[in-house]
């Protein structure tokens, strides 16, 4: 999970746990937009709850789905945490569900990547040689 974020140990409106990795990692890391990351975490609180199973597993289930991820690498500690995230596997979200955290977790891709009608917008600003 981006440097231990979607671990549900990181709730809005409330300070980092005591012993979280992420007091001397963080910076590390690559930038996360605060506003961003709690409303992922609260899309996936919601759906822990709708489902039984830990935020880490519902993140992992999630990021697992998505068509442009290859593979998922997980950090676990201990085999507690291991145990934990292979749990991630075997189950599948609703659809509802997927389209909660698409919504939650969606970004404007920079240029050149985000979608053909915006690149449009610059070749009527940059028309073909003649």
């Amino acid at each position: 999970m981006p440097w231990g974020r979607l671990t549900g140990k990181i709730r809005r409106g409330q300070p980092l746990p005591e012993g979280s990795r992420l007091h001397q990692t963080a910076h590390y890391g690559p930038p996360v937009d605060d506003q961003k990351l709690y409303d992922i975490i609260d899309a996936l609180l919601e759906i822990s709850e709708e489902t039984g199973n830990t935020v880490p597993q519902i993140a992992l289930n999630w990021l697992i789905g998505r068509p442009t991820v290859a593979s998922v690498i997980i950090g676990a500690r201990n085999e507690e945490q291991l145990r934990q995230n292979l749990g991630a596997v075997g189950w599948s979200l609703s659809k509802e569900q997927v389209e909660k955290l698409d919504k939650a977790s969606a970004v404007t891709a920079p240029y050149p990547y985000f979608p053909y009608r915006r690149q449009e917008a610059f070749a009527r600003l940059n028309p073909p040689l003649v």
